[in-house]
């Protein structure tokens, strides 16, 4: 941790540049304390939705555990309705959240479609009434993840920007796609660079964050106050240590799964953890040799005892997975 705050966010000071992006299925509390501790500077969680909140679904408040050494915490919400928003955001401060930020980015047909997400992008009036709401009920400050726009013939972050920081939003968080593009695409930094100029407010960029040199070029290009690691932290928390995969034993892989499965057990139970966590475990062995004919194996296992075993047949021996495979 540096002497001094990277930015802040309203009142809360952030210690680092790099941050992992809320991802739904994976950044829940095991995961994302992995990767505080080595280095993400803030601690989104996946997201939620106001009916859900409001409905006080078991589910939905599962989504928001934290543990104290996540701080800052933010809690993202998603929601079309400026009244059911500003109403769940009243009882999601009641749970200690550092800052809560609207998502307007998740491009789900089911969600999109509705209004909510990227679906908001489309009418920056709604989102001038939801933030203007907030800002004006909540303690916490109040952030928004935005996308480029709907689909390129409606590119408007710029628009978009400028509503959030004229309605009191206290940070931005860009992902360098529409709407409509495919992970294919390669995500648009030069633009993400664009809502930094404009704006005075911190700008997180996100998007095609895979490596170190990721990060450098990014922040390079965009100018931005930190950078947002998605899908490129699954598998390599060390990335929040500047550390690329390939640079990262196989003695560290295997203890930071086990500490992984550990914190997976012990936060959902052992079946649920154990399958939840079988997603994980390919990304941590990607590019090892033998890893790939592990991987059908891996997918097998129910049981932690199932899964510590052929994780230790394998960190003893990668070669004989090759040979069990064959047989």
């Amino acid at each position: 941790m540096t002497s001094a705050p990277r930015f802040t966010v309203g009142s809360v000071a952030v210690y680092g540049d790099l941050i992992l992006a809320p991802l739904a299925g994976y950044s829940d509390l095991p995961f994302r304390s992995i990767c505080r501790s080595l280095g993400s500077a803030m601690s989104y969680t996946e997201f939620v939705s106001a009916h859900g909140v409001l409905r006080a679904n078991p589910r939905t408040y599962e989504l928001l555990r934290f543990a104290p050494r996540e701080r800052p915490v933010v809690f993202q919400i998603f929601g079309a309705d400026e009244r059911l928003v500003a109403d769940a955001c009243l009882r999601l401060q009641e749970l200690g959240p550092d800052i809560i930020d609207v998502n307007m980015g998740c491009p789900s047909p089911r969600i999109a479609n509705q209004g909510g997400g990227a679906g908001l992008l489309r009418n920056p009036q709604q989102i001038a009434r939801i933030f203007s709401s907030l800002s004006k009920c909540l303690d916490v400050p109040v952030t928004g993840k935005i996308r480029l726009g709907w689909d390129e013939a409606s590119r408007n972050h710029l628009q978009i920007a400028h509503v959030l920081e004229d309605n009191g939003a206290s940070l931005i968080a860009v992902h360098g796609r529409t709407r409509s593009a495919s992970y294919d695409t390669p995500a648009d930094w030069d633009a993400i660079a664009t809502v930094k100029q404009a704006v005075d407010i911190p700008v997180l960029g996100n998007g095609d964050v895979r490596c170190v040199d990721d990060i450098d070029r990014i922040k390079a290009i965009t100018g931005c106050d930190g950078v947002m690691i998605g899908r490129g932290a699954i598998g390599n928390p060390w990335l929040f240590q500047r550390r690329d995969l390939a640079d990262v034993s196989l003695d560290e892989r295997v203890s930071m799964i086990r500490h992984h499965l550990q914190e997976m057990v012990a936060f959902y139970g052992e079946l649920r953890g154990v399958l939840a966590f079988r997603k994980h475990i390919v990304r941590y062995l990607h590019g090892l040799p033998g890893a790939a004919r592990l991987r059908p194996l891996l997918m097998k296992c129910k049981t932690l005892r199932e899964l510590a075993e052929q994780l230790d047949v394998f960190a003893s021996h990668p070669e004989h997975v090759i040979i069990q495979d064959q047989i």
